[in-house]
């Protein structure tokens, strides 16, 4: 596909399509509110784009009758559209073939709007005996992702910090408040390493494997987000040009455009030109592109001995 501009792109994509998978209290809403800075419910809306009643939907899940074709939008950020695995992972065999049968034919659609993009397969921590059962199992041994990535997402991973606490309790008497953190956090690293979840998650049996992995806890409080999550998935994204729409759709959030910009592109000038030095003029302009709030002035000004790349912020 050949470069287009962030601006034409989402006007050519129009959405990102995310699938979101996980058991039931795994903390799902929670990050898709996080993702679109919002704390409201999302709409949902049927394939012909026809609103549907959320206590429909709900009744309809408390039957075991989920659509996952069923799209959730959030006003804040209608450029994203969701949808939820909810039903396969309590054990119901059509609802798993439901999910495949989806999966298959959104990551293999032909029109680009209609794909999904990502995956995010949600995976709570808050009982380290339990993470990966059956559910987890199943999708990732029989599912055919094709090129849609896959994001691990490990939520409430500071239900481990208790647990950790409980193991050492009597060697942290008497130690400072910094060691006593420092061999919390060790010893969370440790039960983690323990659950084996990572290592049946690269299992080379499988069809599905994770592109990234994040971790992601107290989503509950008011002043964390999933920055870490839109990067990993930004960097998962084997398209330039849905990397482009992904980081449009935060166009308030500079930190993560700088992230995904300077990444990615400094990425592509080492592999282009390994440890030698190369002119960073040409890359300006490719850096600005990812920030589509703001007007390039394709003119260069001379600045000392350097070429420097206006920008503004006035928006399109």
């Amino acid at each position: 596909m050949a470069t287009i501009e962030a601006q034409k792109l989402r006007r050519m994509i129009r959405r990102f399509r995310v699938l979101i998978v996980g058991r039931a209290n795994a903390g799902k809403t929670t990050i898709l509110q996080k993702v679109c800075n919002t704390t409201d419910q999302p709409e949902i809306y049927d394939t012909k784009g026809n609103k549907i009643d959320t206590d429909i939907v709900k009744s309809s899940i408390k039957r075991g009758n989920h659509n996952i074709t069923n799209e959730m939008i959030f006003k804040s950020n209608p450029i994203f559209v969701f949808h939820d695995s909810c039903g396969f992972e309590a054990g119901s065999e059509d609802e798993f073939e439901n999910m495949k049968k989806f999966i298959s034919e959104r990551a293999h659609a032909t029109e680009l709007q209609e794909r999904i993009h990502a995956i995010w397969y949600c995976i709570p921590m808050d009982d380290p005996c339990r993470t990966f059962q059956r559910s987890e199992e199943k999708f990732f041994l029989e599912c055919d992702t094709g090129r849609v990535p896959v994001v691990a997402i490990f939520t409430k991973f500071e239900a481990l910090c208790p647990f950790a606490y409980g193991e050492i309790k009597k060697e942290l008497k008497g130690v400072s408040s910094e060691e006593r953190s420092k061999r919390i956090a060790e010893r969370v690293e440790e039960l983690f390493t323990k659950t084996g979840v990572c290592d049946r998650l690269c299992n080379p049996d499988n069809r599905a494997r994770p592109k990234s992995y994040v971790r992601l806890q107290n989503m509950n409080k008011h002043n964390t987000n999933c920055d870490a999550l839109l990067e990993s998935t930004t960097l998962a994204l084997d398209d330039e040009e849905l990397r482009l729409c992904l980081v449009s759709t935060q166009q308030s959030n500079m930190e993560l455009c700088i992230q995904c910009a300077i990444t990615i592109l400094l990425d592509r000038a080492h592999q282009l030109f390994g440890l030698l030095r190369f002119d960073y003029g040409p890359y300006q302009y490719e850096i600005a592109r990812w920030f589509p709030h703001l007007k390039v002035r394709k003119k260069l000004i001379q600045s000392d001995d350097s070429l420097v790349m206006m920008l503004t912020d006035d928006v399109y």
